[in-house]
C-alpha cells in the first residue's frame, strides 16, 4: 500500500495548495440545491486530483464528489472530495481539507486528509498506523460517555426531515458536549487523534469517510453504523469512536431511535 499512500499525500498536497490560494480571494459559488455550495476551488481540486489519480493508476475507479471521476468497476476504486467542508470554506471558516481514500473491494485500504490552513496532514494505511504530519496518533482514552467530548453533522439534503437533532439534544445532555464543524473527513480525523471520542452522522458518501476510517481504525478506533452493524461506505449511518465508549454510544443511540418510532 505504500505506492498508493504515499501518491494520495502527494496529490493531497498539490490539491490542498490549490484551496489555500482560493481561501483569501473572492469565492465563486453556486449551487447544487438549495443550501448545497459548490465553488470553483472544488472544481480546480477536484480536476487536479483526478487527472494524477488517471495518470498514476489508470487501471483504478475513481468516484468524486463533484462528478469528475469514472465508473467505480475496477478492484480498486478511489473516493474524493476535493473539498470537505464547503461551505465552512466559502464563508472563511477554517475548517475544510481535501480527503482522498482507497478501498479495495469495497474495503477502506488507504486514507489522507489533509487541512491546508492548519498545516495537518493525516495519513494512514491498512495495517502501518495512522498519522498526523509524520507522528503516530491514537484515540482518546476516555472510557464513558458523560466526559466525552462529541461531534456530529447535519445534511444539506431534506434538512426538515432529518431525525438527527434529536441525537444532538440527547448526547448534549449526556456528555462534555457535541460539536458541528461541518467536515466529516476532518471529525474522523479528529477521533483518530483524540480531539474527540465519538463522532455520528447519517446520509454520508464514500468520498466523505473512506479516507477517515481508515485513519481511525488504524488509530485504535472502532467503526460501524449506529445499529452496531459493519459500516458500508455510502450507507445510512456511521459511529466512529476511540471504542471504548461505542457499544454506550450504541445504546443511547437505540434509545432515541425507539423512542421516535414511539413517537409516530
Amino acid at each position: 500500500m505504500k505506492q498508493y499512500l504515499d501518491a494520495a499525500i502527494e496529490i493531497a498536497r498539490e490539491a490542498g495548495a490549490i484551496l489555500r490560494e482560493g481561501f483569501d480571494r473572492p469565492k465563486t459559488i453556486s449551487y447544487k440545491g438549495e443550501v448545497d455550495l459548490v465553488t470553483e476551488s472544488d472544481r480546480r481540486s477536484e480536476q487536479l486530483v483526478v487527472a494524477r489519480l488517471r495518470t498514476r493508476f489508470p487501471d483504478h475507479g475513481i468516484v468524486a464528489e463533484e462528478g469528475g471521476g469514472a465508473a467505480p468497476t475496477a478492484s480498486y476504486c478511489w473516493h474524493v472530495d476535493p473539498l470537505d467542508g464547503t461551505t465552512n470554506f466559502a464563508h472563511g471558516y477554517p475548517c475544510f481539507a481535501v480527503s482522498i481514500g482507497l478501498a479495495e473491494g469495497g474495503v477502506p485500504m488507504v486514507g489522507v486528509v489533509f487541512n491546508p490552513v492548519s498545516n495537518e496532514l493525516f495519513a494512514a494505511a491498512r495495517g502501518e498506523g495512522a498519522y498526523r504530519n509524520d507522528v503516530r496518533i491514537r484515540v482518546s482514552p476516555v472510557e464513558k460517555l458523560a466526559t466525552s467530548l462529541v461531534a456530529t453533522g447535519f445534511p444539506t439534503h431534506r434538512r426538515k426531515k432529518s431525525s438527527n437533532i434529536n441525537y444532538y439534544w440527547q448526547f448534549t445532555l449526556r456528555s462534555h458536549g457535541v460539536r458541528r464543524d461541518g467536515a466529516a473527513a476532518l471529525d474522523l480525523c479528529s477521533v483518530a487523534c483524540g480531539r474527540f471520542d465519538a463522532f455520528w452522522e447519517f446520509g454520508l458518501k464514500s468520498w466523505d469517510t473512506t479516507a477517515g476510517i481508515v485513519i481511525v481504525e488504524e488509530a485504535g478506533g472502532r467503526i460501524t453504523d449506529l445499529r452496531g452493524q459493519p459500516y458500508r461506505l455510502g450507507g445510512p449511518s456511521i459511529l466512529a469512536s476511540n471504542q471504548r465508549i461505542h457499544q454506550e454510544v450504541l445504546q443511547v443511540a437505540a434509545s432515541i431511535a425507539e423512542d421516535a418510532a414511539n413517537d409516530t
